[in-house]
């Protein structure tokens, strides 16, 4: 599987040698993306058996952990030049997952929205984002490079709501991939 267009655009942000969070890693798509850079990664996820094409290869650490039954985050303290989700939503990491973000880091979240219900899975207000929810998650503590919320139509037609944001002092201006 390829990797999300929103997450290729902003990968060159992430210096060679960053510590990248893949969280819900799934078949590591993201994981082997961040690798090929350059970066150390952390993939993450209940069942890490979808990430054995990776095995072996440098600057790799799995973590397997269910993050929805009521366990203690299992990355306490720890921070990254990038924390990238894609296609998960739990909200009760979101606070969690701002503050895995490093000085200088991104966050890179993209996930489907309220409306995707229309489109078909997920339909369970629980998994769908609502309107504005990333940009109030990081409200205060991430600088927004980019945003948006609305219907894609590749891979498949979705609502999805996705951001870019840092963690950065008021001077920092990142440059805009294409």
């Amino acid at each position: 599987m390829t990797p999300s267009p929103w997450v290729l655009r902003f990968a060159p942000l992430v210096p060679p040698g960053g510590a990248v969070l893949d969280l819900a890693a799934g078949g590591g798509r993201h994981a082997r993306l961040f690798l090929d850079r350059g970066c150390r990664v952390l993939a993450l996820d209940r069942d890490v058996s979808g990430l054995a094409g990776l095995a072996g290869r440098p600057g790799l650490e799995t973590v397997a952990a269910d993050l929805e039954d009521g366990s203690l985050w299992p990355l306490a303290g720890r921070r990254f030049d990038a924390v990238v989700v894609t296609n998960y939503l739990h909200r009760p990491l979101l606070p969690l997952l701002v503050a895995a973000v490093a000085p200088g880091g991104l966050l890179l979240y993209e996930t489907f929205g309220r409306g995707n219900e229309r489109f078909g899975r997920p339909a369970n207000p629980d998994f769908l984002l609502e309107p504005g929810e990333l940009l109030a998650a990081v409200a205060g503590a991430l600088r927004v490079v980019a945003y948006e919320c609305g219907r894609i139509e590749e891979p498949r037609s979705a609502i999805v709501q996705r951001i870019c944001a840092m963690r950065a002092a008021p001077d920092v201006v990142p440059p805009l991939p294409p």
